[in-house]
Parts: structure tokens; sequence; C-alpha cells
């Protein structure tokens, strides 16, 4: 590895060295001076050690969150270090003089990873302790039910650590079906998460909705009552009826996330939300897990898991496929 820092390091430990060989020639003792080296070396790398520990403490976790040190060795030039935070392990790396810490380093003597390449692309994500993702969506657009497939594993696999929220944009490409698809979405997802996920995975793979709600044993009563009122508060089949309100003349508004569409500059089907920041991901589930473990103040275990990274076929069904950056929408 080769960093500034170590560069500057080897400089110096290359001209500091002859010195002590001299001082030593000199009666220091060859023996005595190394034996003294050696405990110093030791003594600093324990001094390396507590600054570590307190700087993560101080900086990068929930205060008063207990943070330990479980190993630390010597690798490529700097201390490689496992940090253990509550029930989870973070690998993370601190120069040896104690002066810069290193959440992750990058191997530039192979390929970058897509991991690596998506975590670049991703460097300006906010983090929390529990990241928030919003995905948006049109309901029967081939693209986002493509990105549905690639995150559902990753939503999976993280559950409660992060809070999902499964979003629309605020107009309809596909017509009415999309519009009472997306209001029946949005209710079931008022049923919890454990519903809404059950029903998507049945829903991208068959698309046919009546299937999918007995599958999942969706509660048909507050799902009825719920769809009433969301059409009631934001007037959803009054505004398709009236083609004056719809977007460019062409497309139906769709209103319930009209103000995160704004805030976030939606434009079209899917776009990805991590922890307020628009971003973008390939739409697989080892990228989206990538792009979403970015957003981690520190990263679950969860996160050195590898899931596929086969891309989803767009539209419905199962099988693999390739999309580019494809959306519905601008």
């Amino acid at each position: 590895m080769n960093t500034p820092y170590m560069s500057k390091y080897q400089k110096y430990f290359k001209f500091i060295f002859p010195a002590f060989v001299v001082l030593a020639a000199a009666g220091f003792g060859v023996y005595g001076y190394f034996s003294v080296f050696a405990k110093n070396r030791l003594q600093d790398k324990e001094v390396v050690k507590v600054k570590a520990e307190k700087f993560i403490e101080d900086n990068l976790v929930t205060p008063g969150m207990q943070v330990s040190i479980k190993d630390m060795v010597e690798e490529s030039g700097l201390y490689k270090i496992t940090v253990g935070v509550g029930d989870q392990e973070i690998t993370s790396y601190v120069s040896k003089d104690g002066k810069n810490f290193f959440p992750q380093v990058l191997n530039m003597d192979g390929d970058v990873t897509q991991d690596q390449a998506a975590e670049q692309e991703n460097q300006t994500v906010g983090t929390a302790d529990v990241p928030e993702v919003d995905l948006f969506v049109m309901s029967y657009c081939p693209y986002g039910l493509q990105a549905e497939k690639g995150i559902l594993p990753v939503v999976d696999l993280l559950g409660s650590k992060i809070k999902f929220n499964l979003k629309f944009v605020d107009y309809a490409m596909h017509g009415e079906k999309e519009i009472d698809e997306n209001v029946r979405q949005y209710c079931i997802e008022q049923q919890g998460a454990v519903k809404l996920n059950g029903y998507l995975k049945c829903f991208v793979g068959q698309g046919d909705s009546a299937v999918c709600l007995k599958s999942v044993k969706i509660d048909g009563e507050a799902l009825g009552s719920c769809i009433a009122a969301t059409d009631a508060q934001f007037k959803i089949k009054e505004k398709l009826k009236d083609q004056n309100s719809w977007v460019g003349g062409q497309y139906p508004p769709f209103d319930i996330f009209k103000d995160d569409n704004v805030k976030y500059g939606v434009q079209g089907s899917p776009a990805l939300v991590i922890n307020g920041t628009t971003v973008s991901s390939e739409r697989d589930p080892q990228s989206m897990l990538t792009a979403i473990c970015f957003g981690f103040a520190m990263p679950p275990s969860e996160c050195d898991q590898k899931l596929s990274s086969d891309a989803p076929s767009p539209g419905f069904g199962a099988g693999t496929g390739s999309d580019g950056n494809a959306s519905c929408g601008n």
C-alpha cells in the first residue's frame, strides 16, 4: 500500500534508522537499543489503541455506547483493528502514529470492486444509527419492479436495522390500474413491514394482487377502510377523472408523497433515497446492500454478507436481466 502518509513514514524511517546504529556503536549497545525500541513500539501500540477507542466513542457512535478494540494487528503499514460496538464487530484501520483513522481502505493492486465503486459514488450520503431508506416507484413500472426485486432481499437481511419506506412517484404512467395498486400497497404498508414485504415478494413475481392478498393474509376490512380514507384525503379518483389536473396533460397525479417527490427531486421510477440523499445504485441485491450500508454510522455485520450481483429482470416474474439506468418517467 502506498498512501501519502506511508510514503512520508517510510522516508522518515529510512533516515532515522542509521542514526540509531551509530549511537549503538558508540556504546549504547545494539542489543540494549533494540530491546528498548521493541518495548517502546509495544507501548506506542497500546497508546494508539486507547486513542482509537476514544475517537470512535466520541465521534462515531451514539453517546454512551460501549466501544472496545478486540484485535489489533499490523497490515500493510497500518494497524488493522477489530472494533466491537454492542453485538457488532467492524474492521477499520489506524495509522501507526495514531493520527489518522480509516473506516476502510481500498486495495490499489487489484480492480476496484463493485462494492467499493458504489461506496465511492455514494460517499456524500449522510450516516445514521438506523438509516432511512425510501424507494420511489410506480407499481406497474417494469424498472420500479426490478428495483423492488433487488432491494427486498436487503430489507429481509437488515430487518429493523433500517427503516424502509415504499413510496410512489407523484404521477402515474400506467393507467387506473396503477393508481389502484399504488393506493393498495400504501395501505398494506400501514399494516406493517412484514405484510408489505410479503405482499411485494408475491406481486413482483406474479402481478396478481388478488392472489397476493390471500397469500399474505391481508386484513381485507382494514385495507378497504384505508383505501377509502386515502382516496378522500388526496382526491385520487377525482383527479384521475379531471384531465385538467394531469401532469403535462398526459398523466394523472398521485399526490400521497408529492412533498417528498419535490423535496428529493424525484423524476421517475425508480428513485432511491438514503438518509435524505438521492443516490444512484445498480439494481442487484449486492449493489443495493452496499449503497444502504454506506448510510450506517457503524455498519452491522450483515453488511459483510454477500448477496446476488445479478440484476433482476425488469417487469414481473423471476430471472435476471440488464437495464442500464432505464426508468419510467423523466
